[in-house]
């Protein structure tokens, strides 16, 4: 269990998220997180150079992404500071905010600023020398399709993982679709009052179109309408599964930016330092071959027994659902129901840009865990190679 490492109330932003091959499918991922990281900072008020090292997390590749911590660092304003990456699929916001926690609970540094960004559009075409190939050939990988539609050591594509699970637990298309519905709903929740929800944490994305023109965008792109006799008419992806494209996540770009510090100094940063959080465990996993969904429930279960406290002890879930199936798993593994959790969205909705998509998750929760007074906010979601990551966050003493 961690006791020094705290998350400022509002030392956080998300951008919104972006569909894919949308408004920021031309845009350096580092350079404009980076960037946006920065002109947050401005309206905060609070100095890049306070931070003393920065943790980058991403995952597709980007030119010059070999320097990523300390050019991202420098870029975000923070000249003197070293830096590192983190690239872990799905659960790379999770582990880049732990390692953040356990340097501030060791007192390696004091004041950390932890970067998530991501951009699935337009992902890199890799060249590999092939020795062995005849007349000079080479091995060429789509670098974001290809890691979706092969794993290397289950040789499945991710969404029969899910239907692997589907087909071993019983979960019915129905069931999934009613989920989809339940998500879509939850979602439609940050935008009531004009928003109000989202603008808690969700900061505009700047787009240089020329030297004198720049776009701004507020609000996430491609969010599907979403209703029952709508998902009902869509075909299964794959021929004889249950997820269609309505139950499932769509890639995306985007970014996020959470400070991680002290308990004094986050309470200095603070916009109401009885709603800092602080960051108390993490738990991982790996399931069976083939069964990325699974992943969810040991590393959930891993965290809670770390923070020493039972799901019932929780007051907000929330979770990366690339499949509607990972909710249900979890709900029935766990015995909680699974439309009360994922409250004002998932990524099910709002789309997966790979390394922010747990940051705005947790965001997310953060916010919701504060308007509820406070407790315990869990994490938990599946990632790459049948893995899985968990982060439990608490309000309050």
């Amino acid at each position: 269990m961690l006791t020094k490492a705290f998350i400022p109330y509002k030392g956080y932003y998300s951008s919104p998220f972006a569909r894919w091959q949308g408004s920021f499918s031309n845009e350096h991922s580092i350079g404009l997180g980076s960037q946006t990281a920065r002109n947050w900072l401005k309206t905060r008020d609070i100095s890049p150079e306070l931070f003393d090292y920065l943790i980058l997390g991403a995952t597709v590749g980007q030119p010059h992404l070999f320097y990523g911590g300390p050019w991202a660092a420098a870029l975000m304003g923070s000249q003197n500071i070293p830096g590192m990456l983190i690239s872990q699929a799905c659960s790379t916001s999770t582990t880049v905010i732990f390692q953040a926690a356990m340097g501030i609970e060791t007192g390696l540094y004091e004041n950390a600023f932890t970067l998530m960004t991501d951009r699935c559009s337009n992902g890199p075409h890799t060249i590999w020398p092939n020795p062995n190939g005849p007349g000079g050939q080479v091995i060429s990988e789509n670098w974001v399709m290809d890691q979706f539609n092969n794993d290397p050591w289950a040789k499945n594509p991710m969404i029969q993982t899910a239907e692997n699970v589907v087909k071993e637990t019983g979960v019915t298309r129905e069931e999934c679709d009613a989920v989809a519905l339940r998500r879509s709903e939850q979602y439609a929740d940050s935008l009531a009052n004009d928003r109000e929800f989202q603008k808690k944490y969700m900061f505009p994305v700047t787009i240089n179109i020329s030297r004198k023109k720049s776009i701004q965008v507020e609000t996430d792109e491609g969010i599907m309408p979403t209703t029952k006799k709508g998902l009902e008419k869509l075909r299964p992806v794959l021929p004889d599964g249950v997820h269609t494209f309505g139950s499932q996540t769509h890639p995306a770009d985007g970014n996020c930016g959470l400070i991680v510090t002290t308990k004094e100094k986050s309470a200095q940063l603070s916009q109401d330092s009885s709603k800092d959080a602080r960051v108390v465990s993490y738990g991982f996993s790996r399931a069976k071959k083939g069964f990325m969904a699974m992943a969810v429930v040991p590393a959930a279960q891993m965290a809670l027994d770390k923070a020493s406290i039972s799901i019932n002890d929780v007051q907000v879930i929330k979770t990366h659902n690339p499949f509607a199936a990972n909710d249900i798993y979890l709900a029935r593994q766990m015995n909680i129901d699974v439309n009360q959790f994922n409250n004002f969205g998932s990524s099910l909705v709002f789309g997966h840009p790979q390394a922010p998509t747990a940051g705005r998750l947790i965001i997310e929760g953060i916010e919701e865990l504060a308007d509820k007074g406070g407790g315990y906010m869990l994490f938990t979601g599946c990632a790459a190679g049948d893995t899985g990551a968990a982060l439990v966050l608490k309000i309050g003493s």
